[in-house]
Formats: C-alpha cells, structure tokens, sequence
C-alpha cells in the first residue's frame, strides 16, 4: 500500500509576487479571473482540490456569462486592434520578459503543478524548464510570418502584374488549455498566438487553472495588453457562447475527441488548431536495443501516469524478441515508484480525479474479461492512485478491448507479438487516432516501409514519442486532430494569407534595358 505524506495538501503563497491574484477567505485563497482588464472576484465560485488528497486548496471565482460577452466586445472593438498596431519587436520582448518572471518565481510555479496537477517534482520542474525555453525560442516563430513576391510575368494572363502575400492576424484566438499541461500550453499557445498580433481569450482547465493564472499574471507584468487579453474560468459545459461568438475567429483546443467535436459543431466556420486524442503504438523489431527500447516504453508508459497524449498504449513486438522485452519490461516497471508527489523520490503520483481512474478500472477489468492477462500492475490503490497496468493479449483479441479503442488517459498499455510485419501496421493504423508513434529497430528498409505505412503525424525512431517544446511539429491525422503545434509552424496556422496584387499594365515597368 501506498503511503501518503501524512500532513494535507496546501499551497505554498510564500511568493508576494502572486498575492493580488487571490484573496483569503476562512483561510483559504479565491483566486480572481481577468476580464476587462482587471483581475476581479465573485460570488460564484468552485472548488479547487488537490489529486494527491482531494483536499480542498483553493476556490476559483467565475465570471457571468454577461462579463465574458462584456470581455469578448471589448476585445474585438479595443484589444485586437491594442495588440496589433504594436510593433512586432516589442511583442517578441513582452514573450522575453515573460520568460524571466517564470524563471524568478518558480518555485511557487512548480509547487502550484505538484499540488494542482498532482505531478512529481521533477515533471513539475521539467514543465516549468520547457515553459522558460519555449519563451525564449521564440524568435524561430518568426519566420512563419514573412511572407512572398509573386512576379506575374510567367502567366500571359498576369503579365505586368506583382503580387505581395502578406500574412496578418485573424483577430481573437480562443485558447482552451488542458490539464497535463496547464502552464506549458498557456504558454506555448500566447507565444505563436500574440507574436504576430493575435488578441486571445485563455480558458484554463477547471480541474488545475492555478498555473495558468501565475503565467497570465507575468503576460500582464510583461507588458501584454490589458485590453487584448481575457482568462475566463468558467466550466467546459458554459463554453457554448463562447465558441459560437461570431468575433472569435480562431479555436486552439488541446483536449479530448469527443470536446473537441463538440466545439466544432458549435463554432461554425472558423480557424481550428486542435490536439485531440492519442495514446501511442511502438513497434518493436527484432533487431532493436531492447534494453533501450524497455526503457523508453517503460517511461512512456508512466510519466505523469500515462496522463499524456503521447503516452504508449499499445506494444507491437516481433515474436523473435517478445519474451526478452516484455521480461525486461516488466524489470522496468518494477522500478516505478507510486506515491505522494510531495516525496522527491516518487516517479508517478496520482491520476488528476476520480472518474479518470473509474475509467481506468474499467477498462482493466475489460481486458481480464476478454481473455487478456494483466501482467504488471492494474491494481487501484485509492480514489487517484493506481499501479500501472501492463496487458498481455492474443493479437486475435486486442482490437475487442475498450483500451484499444478508446484513449484511456492513464497508465495503461496492451502488449501483444506479431510475426508479419503487416499485422504490426493493421493493428498500430486500426486505432481510431493517429497522433504518434515509435519505432525501435535498426533495420532503415524495415523503418522506411513503417514510414511511409504508419497514418501518424509524428514517428519517433528508437525513442519514445515527447513533443517537449514543441520544437519538431506534431499534429494528429484521424481523430487526433486538425492543425500541428510546432515552433516556426504554427504561426502559419493563426495568421491569414492576404494576397495584394498590383497592376503595371501600360507602365512600361517591365521594359528590360
């Protein structure tokens, strides 16, 4: 059994930098949303706990559905004009500035993702590290926003005629963070939205929001536009006006299939950047380094509980080294130690609610119901706590098992050999979504057909799938998504192609002398 630190989770509000985000009530902080250029409280409120205890932390005021339309027109008549007409280097130094406040006060960063999102030490503090280096590589989004001379004299029918494209913002991009990531998406999101002169609307997770909050606080301190900016902190279920407001015009969604099909019905015709399910297949060949690829897949499994897009859910091995992987697997597995976050030497902590490990349950005691053996793990300690689950599965069974079809968003993964490596790609293309995938192995004929067969956005050779800093573009096919996050390709994505054509007919401008 696991053992929890015995004393209750609270948030360390040692740091006077983020006092005038919150306010003390019978001794626990409300913390403020902002609309309108002011940080504010209200009546309405809603509970904030912690993963680790369900302890209450904190409370989260909410805005009326009249001061988020209040917030949108203000945008769209003041804000998306404010942020506009400043000059793109000063935009790009509101992100440098940015970067330096995270850096200064992130300790109560980093215990805000301990206590909130319910990670450990180290996952917090790798957030907050690539939070600080996604600002400062900014400068790379650049070159998304320069645009091209069309001469027009290689068409008879556009002869004496030029074209300049130009690329502009679209105006208000509604961003909705998920919970795995408050900080890091909130900013990784601002910095290729406001760069070339979005306004935006920031709808933090209601489960974690506190992050967040802490990142828009430093936008504001940075010099960030009070009039181009909202965070609404309303619930998932209050978002239909918002994303049906004809003044957004981009949507920028991480977050499941199922909300972001819903947001698309609703939106109407708009702009969509969106991360949606995932849960990752590895194939492993049978001249890999198994001891590598053991390690990875081990990793991928369980960091932050398989509470990631890019988690492996499910193992493709070549029957020739099945048994040494999975034994040496299972080896790995049994280094993982399940515990309080609080505890520097735990390496996974708790799954974000109740409902999330629910879901994990069923599907475990799915799969020993079809036939499949769990053979590492599986075991619910308490409401959030889990042992991650390692399944071992007839290749005839897998596509029955609510694991393969649905993402389970937890620590779980299905196991199973192949001896053709067609069966590897029916099984890793029959999933529903098509986000990543890894490859371990070294034979490059081998990888070149998985290449070319795989229906993914991104493949990770003899790696796990990260997308870290977003420094290499992912995106998903099917339904993992539209659009791709990356540094330098997402800009492209946010801004509108404006083509200018000018007419020199008769000007003899073309003459060459």
């Amino acid at each position: 059994m696991m053992r929890l630190i015995n004393e209750k989770t609270k948030l360390n509000l040692d740091d006077p930098y983020f006092k005038d985000l919150y306010n003390i009530e019978d001794g626990i902080p409300v913390f403020k949303y902002f609309v309108n250029g002011e940080w504010k409280s209200s009546y309405d409120k809603a509970k904030i706990v912690s993963p680790i205890d369900n302890n209450t932390i904190a409370y989260i005021s909410r805005p009326s559905e009249t001061e988020v339309e209040n917030a949108i027109d203000n945008i769209y008549k003041v804000g998306r004009w404010k942020i506009r007409d400043m000059p793109g280097d000063q935009r790009l130094k509101i992100i440098e500035r940015m970067a330096d406040l995270i850096e200064k006060h992130q300790d109560a960063i980093i215990d805000s993702l301990i206590i909130n999102a319910g990670k450990t030490y180290n996952s917090a503090k790798g957030e907050v590290s690539a939070t600080i280096e996604r600002l400062k590589k900014a400068p790379l989004d650049l070159r998304e926003i320069i645009g091209d001379l069309i001469p027009g004299d290689w068409s008879s029918e556009a002869l004496e005629t030029e074209a300049l494209i130009r690329r502009e913002p679209y105006g208000i991009s509604l961003i909705i963070i998920p919970f795995n990531y408050p900080l890091f998406d909130s900013a990784n999101k601002i910095t290729y939205t406001m760069l070339p002169g979005n306004a935006l609307i920031l709808k933090p997770p209601s489960s974690d929001p506190i992050p967040s909050l802490f990142l828009v606080k430093a936008a504001l301190d940075a010099g960030f536009p009070k009039e181009s900016i909202a965070l609404i902190t309303i619930p998932g279920r209050s978002m239909s006006k918002v994303v049906s407001n004809s003044k957004i015009s981009i949507i920028n969604l991480t977050g499941s299939t199922k909300t972001g099909i819903e947001v698309m019905k609703e939106a109407g015709i708009k702009q969509f950047i969106m991360e949606l399910g995932g849960g990752d297949p590895a194939i492993v060949l049978s001249d890999a380094d198994i001891n590598l690829a053991s390690e990875r897949i081990s990793l991928a499994i369980t960091s932050y509980s398989g509470q990631r897009c890019d988690s492996i859910k499910l193992i493709l091995a070549e029957n020739k080294i099945y048994d040494e992987l999975k034994n040496k697997l299972l080896n790995e597995l049994s280094k993982v130690k399940v515990g309080d976050p609080r505890d520097k030497s735990v390496s996974m902590g708790p799954l974000i609610d109740k409902s999330s490990a629910d879901e994990w349950e069923e599907a475990v005691k799915d799969a020993e119901k079809k036939g499949c053996k769990i053979i590492f793990g599986g075991k619910r300690i308490n409401e959030t706590f889990i042992t991650p689950a390692l399944i071992e599965c007839d290749q005839d069974k897998v596509k029955d098992l609510i694991a393969y079809k649905e993402e389970i968003f937890s620590s779980i993964a299905i196991i199973t050999k192949f001896d053709d490596l067609n069966q590897a790609i029916e099984l890793a293309n029959g999933r529903r979504y098509g986000l990543d995938a890894s490859i371990f192995g070294n034979d490059v004929n081998t990888i070149r057909k998985l290449i070319r067969l795989l229906e993914v956005g991104a493949i990770y050779i003899n790696d796990m799938p990260k997308h870290g800093i977003n420094y290499y573009p992912f995106g998903g096919r099917k339904d993992s998504g539209i659009g791709r996050e990356g540094i330098g390709y997402s800009i492209g994505q946010v801004t509108a192609m404006k083509s200018i054509v000018y007419n020199y007919k008769g000007k003899r401008v073309w003459e060459y002398i």
